[in-house]
């Protein structure tokens, strides 16, 4: 029966980073309803962990999920099965809209239809957003997800501190004083 599963992370895959125009961030809220909604792979606070830990270290966020859920979820050969399912659409898919959109770059039609998705992505990034606020909230309390959320906000925005300095640091203030204040 692990090829079911093997299946089913080459279909869920597949399905997250095919429609996933945008790139990672696009493809992130497909994919916790694939990993999260769908299959159950994993809890929602487990994907906000592997979201965190994923935009800590370098490279593109969806190839990094996809290999912990994959591998979590089907051993090595889920990992990579995860991983040619995340790669291998957006690879031929590129190779084949360049083309076109270089031969028609002009087009109001082509203009058109990449502006015109970005409000989509925005929604998609928004209802993943509160998801996780409500995971947050739900795990810590309004007070500490607020603070936490602000901070980030400032550091990040105000600072212009980088993601993955900001992520760490959270991951610090989860292990060393989450643990002993309980506000909520």
């Amino acid at each position: 029966m692990e090829w079911i599963e093997w299946l089913n992370l080459i279909i869920g895959f597949f399905i997250a980073n095919a429609l996933g125009y945008g790139g990672g961030p696009a493809s992130i809220p497909l994919m916790y309803r694939e990993i999260v909604t769908n299959h159950a792979w994993s809890t929602p606070g487990e994907f906000s962990n592997i979201l965190a830990l994923g935009n800590a270290l370098p490279g593109p966020i969806a190839t990094k999920i996809a290999a912990f859920v994959g591998y979590d979820a089907g051993g090595w050969i889920g990992s990579l099965l995860a991983l040619a399912a995340t790669i291998v659409p957006s690879a031929a898919a590129l190779i084949l809209l360049l083309k076109v959109l270089q031969k028609h770059r002009q087009s109001p039609v082509v203009k058109g239809m990449t502006l015109l998705v970005q409000p989509v992505i925005a929604i998609m990034m928004l209802l993943l957003t509160w998801q996780m606020g409500e995971s947050s909230i739900a795990s810590i309390g309004i007070i500490q997800s607020l603070i936490i959320a602000a901070v980030a906000f400032w550091a990040m925005q105000i600072r212009k501190i980088h993601p993955a300095i900001v992520i760490v640091a959270a991951f610090a203030y989860g292990a060393l004083v989450v643990p002993h204040v309980h506000w909520v």
